[in-house]
């Protein structure tokens, strides 16, 4: 070999080599959260924010990398950051729920989270997982492939999050315990947003528009993210297609669609080609709102897609949204999504279940003593809430769950979370709406436990209890198939003949359908707590929800390590 190839070869081996060191490195930021005061709809508000704007810094890793985020509450609220989507694998005491995993950081005191992110790549994102604070604490997390591997699509032009959200004339806080002391449904929102902007069809908003300019003929991936509270949202871009290539970080086939629905905690990941005459096009964002006769937020937020070279004095295009009750093009939509096989991470459902679940979720209502109180403006004078198998959950406040789990600490939470509704109905029929004998729920801390490494199959049955509606469920800790979803009541005999078990949607929130059911797979191969929700906030607080314990492996690597020194002790312990 000539002597310039050997220095050759030997660069190449000397790249390869300092390619692998860097492949995973420490990523560190710094959360400042306190009260920014900002301008929208006509009126200054303040809000709490992460480092002074809205939303918050995108960050940015690479699969394998470690994040290491210094959370400085200079807020007046108690505070949590969870990282949404993130397995936390041997990790749990940084996933985020407050007194499921960790007490709330209190006002003047700091926290430092620190995970790994292996395993995964695509679009997640962070949020404040106390009271609403979500509503304006919230970022994009994207984790980029590692050095060396590329996206299993063409590599577009630029990267580009698109952060849908929520906004309120008034304090979040406010808004939620006002809802809360009367027990009956909180103030509705006044806009949606694009990227914190609620743009230019709202009062005093023709300078809040988020603008994107864009170069004929590129494509952009769109890593779109529902940050609002409570409401489903659709999703166009005037004369323009896109192509989705993932959904909360877990790659799809290609599927062309000139809509995207998006639920409160879903991301989905979309190729965008500009591939239209230079002009500007609005991008537009509007609810999908399933539950009939209930009052929502019925606003349009819009962007702005402006070509280069097109006049900036052309008028942009809008897109011809769907009506909010189109739940044919909502089931459309999540039911075309496959998952990709060839793509990194993808691991098949598991053939063998060893947990069977199925669980009722919706509203109900709980006792609220004498009738007429000023607290007992729910329907037939009683408190709104949530349940799940007609357990109404209610977070411990002594210390977290996981806390309590790892301690051995009795009398926090119990194990009896039941695997079947304790009564069977015709769950979809309105005329039980009202029914006593189903609506009313008791609130208790129940949860599943399960064993490492257990195989566990969820059929999640939709109510019509108060009312119908279309909840999106989120579960912390993991992945899980979507093996099917249908309307009306879960038939067995009928419904598993329907099951994709070959190249099943991999989600960590699953929008399940108004009136309907959706049945997930997934392995509890993580130790720790783990939360399982309702997305809309307005519901969690009410008991839309459970949690999973997941027990210990057999060998050190599957053991859940001990809190870190500086987890915060919940006041009361």
């Amino acid at each position: 070999m000539a002597s310039h190839q050997v220095f050759l070869f030997a660069c190449a081996i000397a790249l390869v080599a300092s390619l692998s060191m860097v492949s995973s490195e420490v990523i560190e930021h710094s959360f400042h959260v306190q009260n920014l005061t900002v301008n929208r709809l006509c009126r200054r508000q303040v809000i709490t924010a992460v480092n002074g704007s809205l939303p918050g810094p995108t960050l940015r890793v690479r699969e394998g990398d470690t994040l290491v985020v210094h959370v400085f509450n200079k807020s007046p609220y108690d505070l949590t950051i969870h990282w949404h989507g993130v397995f936390q694998l041997l990790s749990g005491w940084a996933d985020g729920p407050e007194f499921a995993t960790q007490c709330a950081i209190r006002p003047g005191k700091i926290y430092t989270y620190r995970f790994n992110l292996t395993g995964q790549e695509g679009t997640l994102w962070w949020h404040a997982h106390v009271s609403w604070l979500r509503a304006t604490v919230h970022g994009a997390l994207i984790i980029r492939p590692k050095y060396g591997r590329s996206f299993p699509f063409p590599k577009p032009y630029r990267e580009v999050p698109i952060l849908l959200g929520e906004w309120w004339n008034a304090n979040v806080v406010d808004v939620e315990n006002e809802g809360l002391a009367t027990g009956g449904a909180p103030n509705n929102s006044d806009a949606y947003t694009i990227n914190g902007q609620p743009g230019d069809l709202y009062p005093c908003s023709s300078n809040k528009t988020y603008k994107l300019i864009v170069k004929q003929g590129k494509t952009y991936l769109l890593r779109i993210i529902n940050a609002a509270l409570n409401n489903q949202l659709f999703f166009k871009i005037a004369n323009h297609n896109m192509k989705v290539v993932a959904v909360d970080a877990a790659y799809t086939n290609p599927y062309i669609t000139d809509v995207v629905v998006v639920a409160p905690g879903q991301t989905t990941d979309v190729l965008l080609t500009a591939n239209q005459a230079p002009a500007s096009y609005y991008m537009a964002a509007n609810p999908y709102s399933s539950a009939a006769g209930v009052p929502f937020d019925n606003t349009t937020t819009t962007g702005i897609i402006f070509y280069e070279g097109a006049k900036p004095s052309s008028t942009p295009k809008l897109p011809i949204l769907p009506a909010f009750n189109d739940t044919p093009t909502a089931h459309t939509f999540f039911t075309n999504l496959t998952g990709l096989v060839t793509g990194p991470f993808w691991v098949p459902p598991p053939r063998q279940v060893d947990e069977q679940m199925f669980i009722t979720i919706g509203l109900g209502l709980v006792a609220c003593g004498k009738a007429g109180n000023a607290i007992c403006a729910g329907p037939n004078g009683q408190r709104l809430a949530a349940s799940m198998n007609n357990a109404s959950f209610q977070f411990p406040t002594k210390m977290s769950i996981l806390e309590a789990f790892f301690n051995n600490v009795k009398g926090i939470y119990t194990t009896d979370f039941p695997d079947q509704p304790p009564l069977k109905f015709d769950y979809t029929n309105p005329n039980n709406s009202f029914n006593p004998a189903f609506v009313m729920t008791t609130k208790s801390t129940k949860v599943k436990k399960l064993k490492f490494n257990a195989t566990v199959e969820i059929v999640m049955q939709n109510t019509a209890l108060i009312g119908v509606e279309n909840h999106p469920i989120h579960l912390h800790g993991f992945n899980f198939h979507v093996l099917a979803q249908g309307f009306g009541n879960y038939n067995p005999t009928i419904d598993r003949k329907k099951f994709n078990l070959f190249n099943p949607q991999e989600r960590n929130t699953i929008a399940v359908p108004v009136g309907g059911w959706a049945v997930i797979r997934f392995r509890a191969n993580n130790p720790g707590v783990w939360l399982m929700h309702c997305h809309l906030d307005v519901h969690l607080p009410w008991g839309l929800a459970t949690a999973f314990v997941v027990e210990n492996g057999p060998t050190p690597s599957t053991r859940l390590p001990p809190p870190p020194p500086d987890l915060p002790k919940c006041s009361s312990s």
